[in-house]
């Protein structure tokens, strides 16, 4: 397994990577940014495609690695990719950039294959106590582990507007994604996991 830099992200790529099917064949990695996750996936999955709309984030992804993966550049909700093709699909902390959640998230459901897995790692608003409780648990695990594993800072842009309480989220993801399950996480994270039928 490739040893990757620490940070809020990283931390839950074991996430994607155990929802992958064993028999995964294609994966796309939606907002890939420094292509950390596309280039675990690359290490299980024969074809992964790692797409995100900024040039230089994808350029500076495709420069320092040499896994098989393809390097896009462009909107996962408008470049042409083959729809009902990945087996596993993935987003991770990209999409609160979605001008319309549902509608991105129903255009990742139609990417994935039938028998296939969406995953999406998401950040939201605080709305609920529980939620300010999970940011308090957050704040002690960020200092923990910022200690022991060290902070890397990602070199994509940091974009912390967040259009949707995690209330909000949950519910436009249940109506788009029946049967999905949901987990509100520490660091600031929340993760839905989708089984689409074959």
């Amino acid at each position: 397994m490739t040893q990757l830099r620490w940070n809020h992200n990283t931390h839950y790529y074991d996430i994607v990577l155990d929802a992958a099917p064993p028999t995964a064949h294609a994966a796309l990695d939606v907002g890939t940014g420094d292509g950390l996750l596309a280039v675990q996936l690359a290490e299980k999955i024969p074809e992964v495609i790692g797409i995100d709309s900024d040039a230089d984030i994808v350029n500076h992804a495709r420069s320092n690695t040499s896994a098989d993966i393809t390097w896009m550049t462009g909107d996962a909700l408008t470049t042409a990719l083959p729809t009902a093709h990945f087996d596993l699909v993935a987003a991770v902390a990209t999409v609160h950039h979605f001008p319309d959640l549902a509608a991105g998230l129903q255009r990742l459901a139609d990417l994935t294959a039938p028998g296939g897995v969406l995953v999406v790692i998401g950040c939201a608003r605080n709305s609920t106590l529980s939620d300010y409780v999970f940011e308090a648990v957050g704040i002690v695990q960020h200092q923990v582990l910022s200690r022991t594993r060290g902070f890397w800072q990602h070199n994509a842009p940091v974009h912390m507007q967040f259009p949707h309480t995690y209330t909000e989220v949950k519910q436009i993801a249940a109506t788009v994604l029946p049967g999905m399950t949901w987990r509100r996480l520490p660091l600031w994270r929340y993760a839905i996991t989708w089984n689409k039928a074959k």
